[in-house]
């Protein structure tokens, strides 16, 4: 069946010419299946025939012709339609296209946009309505400039902050409301965390610290606190003992 339901005709069909060199076939590789696996299998055994696939009505034809045809046919799919289209064209295309589909309403462009982007324009997107995109900017944008983005609302985007930003900025994460934020910070500077109220957060302190910051978690509430404190001092001393 192709994409509307109607039973696929091979005798009609442009490619024809490629059944006798098994290059294409029904139910397994056809450029007008419904079936998105079967359009990318006819493309890549004749990625030559993408170029002239790029305006098919259906989508799957289109982001699938996409993927393997010239970037010279590209430009135009920036305004196509589907959103999936958009964003594959901007995958492929020169980074200096991404910049003209920054404010595109589908959230999937504009992640395939903060990809694209040049690492010193990325944090143009700091503000993005998306909390997947702004984790991409913080993954990618240069650590100098990730200190506005250390109270964005959402806790996994602050995560890739704290591990990135310049460790004397790492004290900005102290009261920051989720625990797993805090330990990603807590892993880089355990001293500013060590009597943190989350046990996950005093544990990467404990793993980290050096004698003296985990020092007073030999006598924390918690067993496993006071465990692996004890631990890491003694693999502190050992190391020290070797280094002689």
């Amino acid at each position: 069946m192709d994409w509307q339901g109607a039973p696929l005709d091979c005798v009609s069909c442009r490619f024809a010419r490629l059944l006798d060199d098994r290059q294409c076939g029904l139910g397994w590789a056809c450029v007008h299946d419904r079936y998105a696996k079967r359009i990318e299998r006819f493309f890549v055994l004749n990625p030559d025939c993408a170029d002239d696939c790029l305006r098919m009505p259906y989508f799957e034809t289109r982001v699938n012709a996409a993927r393997v045809a010239s970037v010279f046919r590209l430009p135009p799919l920036l305004a196509d339609e589907d959103a999936s289209v958009r964003a594959m064209a901007i995958l492929r295309l020169p980074p200096s296209h991404a910049e003209r589909l920054m404010d595109d309403p589908d959230r999937r462009v504009r992640i395939a946009v903060a990809h694209r982007l040049p690492a010193d324009a990325v944090l143009a997107m700091a503000g993005d309505t998306a909390g997947s995109v702004r984790a991409i900017v913080a993954r990618r944008a240069a650590p100098g400039q990730l200190p506005m983005m250390i109270a964005d609302p959402d806790p996994e985007t602050r995560r890739s902050v704290a591990r990135r930003i310049a460790p004397v900025r790492l004290d900005g994460f102290r009261a920051d409301p989720d625990p797993l934020v805090r330990r990603e910070a807590a892993l880089r500077r355990p001293a500013l965390f060590v009597a943190d109220a989350d046990l996950r957060v005093r544990h990467a302190v404990a793993e980290t610290g050096d004698a003296a910051v985990i020092q007073p978690l030999l006598h924390d509430p918690e067993p496993i606190i006071r465990e692996t404190a004890a631990a890491r001092l003694a693999q502190i001393k050992e190391t020290a003992h070797v280094d002689r």
